[in-house]
């Protein structure tokens, strides 16, 4: 019987990053503070390989060293490195050009626009969190591909992926012929930093690696391919209107906007926040949804908020014990009970999106 191998040692991690130098200081990775964020599982291990600022691509053989040299780890099965860069320090940037500022702004893995082989790209935003924004994604993105259409999901809230749980995926994806593998759950496509961590671990990581890390997951998944490209990649955004929401918008064309509200004011006034960074970058708002609607919150605040906005109401999702138990269980309630009143609301907000969106 052959025995299981040792669980992945910290120790041993940080000694296998340590035998590869840094080429600015010529200390071992860790030793020179190059590595962030880094998560020891016991067949896993990941973290940022964090650059001087201006020096993304020239690191990018170190990535790859790292990668390599963990992988060779006895029972190491899965290694996932972002590659990310310094910010330049205040005092410094003051005395630079605005050339040279721009130049030691960190950089993409890749230069990006549109994902390859990706028709339209939708992003579902909330400007306040716990209004059920997740939910709402996932489940519209199953009401899409419900009409046929090729779907994939991008999990961009890095500091809370939920959309492993929601769709039952687990594992770290695979790498081939330098790009990511998405998961395939439901028959959509998807990616989230909650794939390559295990799911109780914190991610501390500063904005410029969270946007790294997002920007990476953007543009090096294979989410659909010449002969079989993606009709509509529909990305859960993180709550607010941070460096997450303007990477995003920097780095690829958004077809369009949804933004998620439950009837209470204080989310009222945080969608307002979140329509208006999507009207200062020129995407459209295509439509708002008032999730929780019913007695315990009230009702009727998203459709009065959307007529202010002048902005498409969609229509309101009540509570329903199902959203929940399907989200807990990785079958979103318009799989598993299509039937269901909230999931038939969530066909009509497909069909009017797939309409704006032209697909």
């Amino acid at each position: 019987m052959t025995s299981n191998p040792s669980p992945i040692d910290r120790a041993a991690v940080v000694a296998a990053l340590d035998a590869i130098s840094d080429p600015a200081t010529g200390q071992g990775l860790f030793a020179a503070g190059r590595v962030k964020g880094l998560v020891v599982a016991p067949d896993r291990a990941g973290f940022a390989l964090e650059a001087p600022a201006g020096q993304s691509a020239a690191y990018a053989p170190v990535r790859d060293a790292a990668e390599a040299a963990l992988k060779a780890m006895p029972g190491m099965e899965r290694v996932s490195v972002v590659l990310t860069a310094e910010a330049v320090a205040p005092a410094r940037r003051a005395s630079l050009s605005p050339q040279a500022v721009d130049q030691t702004r960190p950089r993409a893995p890749v230069a990006t626009d549109r994902p390859a082989h990706v028709r339209r790209v939708l992003a579902v935003a909330s400007g306040k969190g716990g209004v059920g924004k997740s939910t709402v994604a996932v489940n519209l993105a199953a009401a899409f591909a419900a009409r046929g259409l090729s779907v994939g999901v991008l999990d961009a809230d890095v500091y809370g992926p939920s959309i492993p749980l929601m769709l039952g995926i687990s594992g770290q994806p695979e790498y081939r012929d330098g790009m990511i593998e998405p998961h395939v759950a439901h028959g959509m496509k998807a990616m989230s930093v909650g794939l390559l961590v295990k799911r109780d671990d914190a991610m501390v990581w500063r904005g410029p690696m969270a946007s790294q890390a997002i920007t990476q997951m953007l543009s090096q998944t294979r989410w659909g391919t010449e002969d079989a490209p993606l009709d509509v990649l529909v990305v859960d955004l993180p709550p607010g209107t941070g460096d997450v929401q303007l990477t995003l918008i920097q780095k690829t064309p958004l077809d369009g906007a949804v933004i998620v509200t439950t009837p209470q004011e204080a989310a009222l006034a945080d969608a307002r926040r979140a329509h208006a960074l999507f009207q200062k970058v020129g995407v459209p708002t295509l439509g708002l949804i008032e999730n929780m609607s019913g007695d315990v919150f009230g009702r009727g605040g998203g459709e009065a908020e959307a007529g202010r906005l002048g902005v498409a109401y969609l229509g309101d999702l009540p509570l329903d014990g199902a959203v929940r138990t399907g989200g807990d269980a990785g079958r979103p309630v318009t799989i598993g009970e299509p039937e269901r009143e909230v999931s038939k609301r969530f066909a009509v907000f497909a069909e009017a999106l797939v309409e704006s969106l032209k697909l």
